[in-house]
């Protein structure tokens, strides 16, 4: 079945089939580059922009922002790694960087070509990491631009903490590079201060049957934009992308999904899960699917559920597939905003339990599933209680 109309030019979440070409990632406005330059300042009207509140941004999609590398422009990065994991610090020549992929916007490309140094861990061949690798972002004001890349080895596993914190304006690039049969499970906190920017792409490269599994936990900052991109290196790559976020009155908080098919018999499935309360709370999740010509063997699932706690507060929820070969083993997506179920809360109430307790027992428990995705049960606790404290605010 053709379809004349440009690929990714749908909101309702249409599937796609078949049509003109197109460029790699059709819904971006320049093609990847490493140059901040090749890509136009962006005003708003652009498919990737057209949600962000552009002006929030603080310049850094203009080129106005002027800031440092991180360790030098406000934000202080410490890595914490088990013995036989390699922790660098090198400069822009490094052969690693840049290897996952390029820079798919402005911002992401403004970040690469600002960064002084870029911090580099390696988990070795054949490595099994009982404890996790993590890397601590603390902003402490300004302006920074920031380049981490996480390099596993042939049939390694890990486990990696991106834990966010702090007040800062930060635009970086974050690298998975997966060997051959490696396990890789990420989980990337963003618990920021009330008053921090946050903008950032993250780019997994899968080998052959390689696993990456994201976790992307979203509460605090008044504006944060993430952009997790999947490519795969060869057959038989699986990504598991997992994601909840809390946004609360006034934030900003923007998920961008790419997930990039372009190799036979590979497997991803996404599941997003957002909580929102209070005037002018606005979650993004945009969820982009590209099912190639050449992908024959796929299997992939895009889910995103949101949950209304109170009036003023928005959600848009775009998910996109396109499919360019039917020789797939399956292929679907959905999307839900609503508010609380009331049957739930009356199935609750009518068993003595308080209108007030019963919405946090149905938010703890639309949020479980994810939470348990961590499997760190310190970092699973500690998120818990900051869902707890958001309800507990909710119902003051």
């Amino acid at each position: 079945m053709a379809d004349n109309t440009p690929a990714g030019s749908t909101t309702d979440g249409a599937i796609q089939v078949g049509g003109p070409q197109q460029p790699i990632d059709a819904r971006v406005s320049a093609p990847a580059s490493y140059d901040v330059a090749d890509f136009p300042v962006p005003h708003g009207r652009e498919e990737e922009w057209r949600f962000t509140p552009l002006e929030r941004l603080r310049g850094l999609h203009d080129g106005t922002a002027a800031g440092k590398g991180v360790d030098g422009g406000g934000v202080k990065v410490e890595v914490s790694a088990p013995a036989g994991v390699t922790v660098e610090t090198v400069g822009r020549d490094d052969a690693r960087l840049g290897r996952a992929g390029k820079p798919v916007d402005r911002v992401a490309a403004q970040a690469y070509s600002s960064f002084e140094k870029a911090s580099v861990v390696s988990i070795p061949k054949d490595a099994v990491l009982t404890e996790p690798v993590t890397i601590s972002v603390h902003g402490e004001g300004g302006v920074a631009f920031g380049h981490q890349v996480i390099e596993v080895g042939a049939f390694a596993e890990a486990v990696v903490v991106l834990d966010h914190t702090g007040d800062t304006t930060l635009a970086a690039n974050v690298e998975f590079l997966i060997g051959d049969g490696a396990k890789l499970t990420v989980v990337s906190v963003q618990d920021w201060d009330a008053t921090a920017v946050h903008a950032a792409q993250h780019t997994a490269l899968i080998g052959r049957d390689a696993s990456f599994k994201s976790v992307v936990v979203t509460f605090g900052g008044d504006l944060v934009r993430l952009h997790p991109r999947v490519v795969y290196g060869a057959p038989g790559g699986e990504a598991e992308l997992y994601g909840l976020y809390f946004t609360d009155k006034g934030q900003h908080q923007e998920h961008r999904l790419f997930v990039d098919h372009d190799t036979p018999h590979c497997r991803s499935n996404v599941a997003y899960k957002g909580a929102l309360q209070g005037q002018d709370a606005h979650a993004v999740w945009i969820g982009d699917v590209l099912i190639r010509a050449e992908a024959e063997g796929t299997d992939t699932y895009e889910l995103n559920r949101n949950l209304v706690l109170t009036d003023g507060a928005r959600v848009d929820s775009v998910p996109n597939l396109e499919i360019e070969t039917g020789e797939i083993v399956g292929a679907g997506h959905a999307s839900a905003t609503g508010r609380f179920d009331d049957e739930q809360l009356f199935y609750l109430m009518a068993r003595g339990i308080p209108a007030d307790e019963a919405r946090r027992l149905v938010v703890r428990g639309f949020f479980a599933e994810l939470v348990q995705q961590i499997g760190i049960p310190e970092l699973e606790e500690r998120l818990i209680a900051k869902i707890e404290a958001e309800l507990e605010a909710s119902v003051a």
